[in-house]
């Protein structure tokens, strides 16, 4: 635990992350499916965007919080859905639950995480918890999986839209590496009906705000706003689900021109650095998920790992606020942005160039 208490960098974490963990764990956080086109776009999509920065600004006081889901958070993100959290550290979905209620920010935690929503809620009740369903049974089956979340006080309840099929993750395969729920999933082909009608009944039958997330075109935003989904998340499931798709920040435009502010438009995949998460506040985005960034902070070390994540992304997101010449996030905009040619290769190692540098 020294060496996480002694982190002052992002780049620490990861190597942390990377020393703890199995190559088969490490490869399935870090990679995408088939050719991973997907995977290195969402970095593409993040890393043509330079920042306009504003001078002669007085920024004392930066605040870099903002309200989601009807609370104030410490920052304009949320931890995003990982599939056996438990994998990385063993408190799973419970220990990110207690770090993102720790810090001050939303956990949206996968309905394929340990160990489970009810006890997920009880390590951290007091934290802002969206609950995320693959759907694997039908109409009475999610009933009961959203009356558990109710009663459990999950504000907001996500339905993943972008897995009708499974992907072909190729380090997985390579490395002969299964996650354990992976070899005993029912309810595939009911997964592979889901429908917009399942989306318009779960509509008229529940009351809690409604996410899809998956979302990446304009014309199933426009189909989801039009049935009532109060929140959409942009996303291409991190690039691990179809290859070959835009960056998900590329499509963030088309998006929110079609919601038009029908509903609130939240946009992960690739984002890992402070200045990540600003260009997406700046083209419009509520806020950013972090999904490999939580697998990170878990394995360097558990909870503690996470919070330490976030507070060094804090400080990311809050220096280059002040930089940019804003102090709230309300002030950024297209005018703070630029396109810009990328300096390195798009990927995960982009973001962290001095691991491979070898410090």
């Amino acid at each position: 635990m020294a060496a996480l208490d002694e982190a002052s960098t992002l780049h620490e974490l990861v190597l942390l992350a990377r020393k703890r963990l199995s190559r088969g764990a490490f490869d399935y956080l870090l990679g995408g499916s088939e050719t991973e086109t997907s995977l290195a776009r969402n970095r593409l999509a993040i890393e043509r965007w330079a920042l306009r920065p504003r001078v002669c600004v007085d920024v004392r006081r930066v605040d870099p919080s903002t309200e989601l889901f009807g609370r104030r958070i410490r920052l304009p993100v949320f931890l995003a859905p990982i599939g056996s959290l438990e994998t990385f550290h063993p408190s799973g979905g419970a220990g990110a639950a207690r770090a993102a209620a720790g810090f001050g920010v939303p956990l949206m935690l996968s309905s394929v995480c340990a160990p489970g929503l009810e006890a997920v809620a009880e390590a951290a009740p007091e934290a802002v918890r969206v609950f995320q369903l693959y759907v694997r049974g039908d109409d009475a089956w999610i009933a009961d999986m959203v009356a558990r979340a109710e009663a459990h006080g999950y504000c907001a309840f996500a339905i993943t839209v972008d897995t009708a099929w499974y992907s072909r993750r190729e380090r997985d395969l390579l490395n002969r590496f299964e996650k354990p729920w992976r070899q005993n999933v029912g309810g595939i082909a009911i997964q592979r009906a889901f429908d917009w009608k399942a989306v318009e009944r779960f509509k008229a039958r529940h009351r809690i705000p409604l996410i899809l997330k998956g979302i990446m075109t304009r014309e199933d935003a426009e189909i989801a706003c039009a049935l009532g989904a109060e929140g959409i998340v942009i996303s291409n499931h991190g690039g691990r689900q179809l290859d070959h798709t835009l960056g998900t920040l590329d499509v963030l435009p088309e998006i929110l021109d079609a919601v038009a502010g029908r509903a609130t438009v939240l946009v992960d995949g690739g984002f890992y650095r402070g200045t990540d998460v600003l260009k997406a506040i700046a083209l419009g985005a509520r806020a950013v998920g972090l999904g490999r960034m939580t697998a990170i902070g878990m394995a360097a070390g558990g909870p503690e790992g996470v919070v330490k994540m976030l507070e060094l992304l804090e400080d990311e997101i809050t220096i280059a606020m002040g930089l940019a010449g804003v102090t709230r996030l309300e002030e950024l905009g297209r005018a703070h942005l630029a396109r810009a040619e990328p300096v390195r290769p798009p990927g995960f190692w982009s973001a962290f160039p001095l691991v491979a540098e070898g410090y």
